[in-house]
């Protein structure tokens, strides 16, 4: 095997292990389903601090942080997308445990779609017709959950609409992403701390009245936030972004067969309409992504 090859059997690998980890992501927050939300949020945010911290010590990459936060510009923008990784974070952490995982799995099956209405409105991308059918599609989908059965998916809008602005604001940034989580988490590490020493008030809040177990769980929110991501960042280093794009679906196939099979949600009927529609969608985007490249290899 030649060593691009062997490169791009490791890229597929990692694209499996990053976004297997973050479909079965609810499995964690569920153990974590006595604690409130905005706690289990800021844990998430001071271990994934302390972890990615010790990991830009150890790969020696100090070097990367100064001159972003000496760039203004840079930073407003990095500042911005933080808040809405934050409320995204907040938002799934909420959405699982309130048994609204099916919502949670909505929303990344929209996400994609809407990356591609995104660069169409603001990076001028040109959008090839079957990915306009694929959005048109999309959008049918939500509309007649809402005129036809009077719910609004609003957890699966919120997590998709503000998940893919975090990314084109990122997409503009000269950053990596293991020295742009630490500077998000750094952003966001005085107001969660701030709200744990201060205002939280569960009975988890105090870790030295916590069982062993429970506090293990709480610092392992660091490794569920930044394991997954090392793994889609190598993946991403190793083979075409198309490519990853689909094992994008991963996730929310994931996240659909825990709450339908393992957490018992209800598969209502608007839910399942809007489903169908997404996933014909996202199926026509898919074929018409792969025609595109086997072209593009001809050319």
């Amino acid at each position: 095997m030649t060593d691009d090859a062997t490169r791009s059997r490791h890229g597929v690998l990692f694209a499996i292990a990053a976004y297997t980890m973050w479909g079965i992501a609810p499995i964690y927050f569920k153990f974590l389903q006595q604690v409130p939300a905005l706690e289990i949020l800021g844990h998430r945010i001071v271990w994934s601090f302390v972890l990615v911290l010790v990991l830009i010590i150890g790969l020696r990459r100090l070097h990367r942080i100064k001159p972003v936060v000496k760039n203004r510009s840079h930073m407003l923008r990095l500042t911005l997308a933080t808040f809405l990784l934050g409320g995204n974070w907040f938002l799934f952490i909420w959405a699982i445990n309130n048994n609204h995982i099916l919502d949670a799995s909505l929303g990344y099956y929209i996400n994609p779609l809407l990356n591609v209405a995104i660069g169409m409105v603001f990076f001028a991308e040109r959008m090839r017709r079957f990915q306009l059918i694929a959005i048109a599609l999309a959008v049918t989908g939500v509309l007649i959950q809402v005129i036809s059965f009077g719910s609004v998916p609003w957890v699966a809008l919120a997590l998709a609409f503000s998940f893919a602005t975090y990314g084109a604001i990122r997409k503009r940034l000269p950053v990596d992403s293991m020295t742009g989580l630490w500077l998000e988490t750094t952003i966001l590490l005085p107001l969660m701390l701030i709200y744990l020493f201060f205002f939280a008030d569960s009975a988890a809040s105090d870790m030295t009245q916590n069982t062993w177990q429970l506090n293990l769980l709480l610092m392992a929110a660091g490794i569920v936030t930044t394991a997954p991501l090392l793994c889609f960042t190598a993946a991403a280093q190793r083979i075409r972004y198309a490519t990853l794009g689909f094992f994008q679906y991963i996730g929310p196939s994931l996240m659909f067969i825990l709450a339908v099979w393992i957490y018992g949600e209800p598969l209502a009927a608007d839910k399942l309409v809007t489903f169908a529609i997404i996933w014909a969608a996202l199926a026509l985007y898919s074929i018409d992504t792969l025609l595109h490249q086997q072209r593009s290899r001809r050319a």
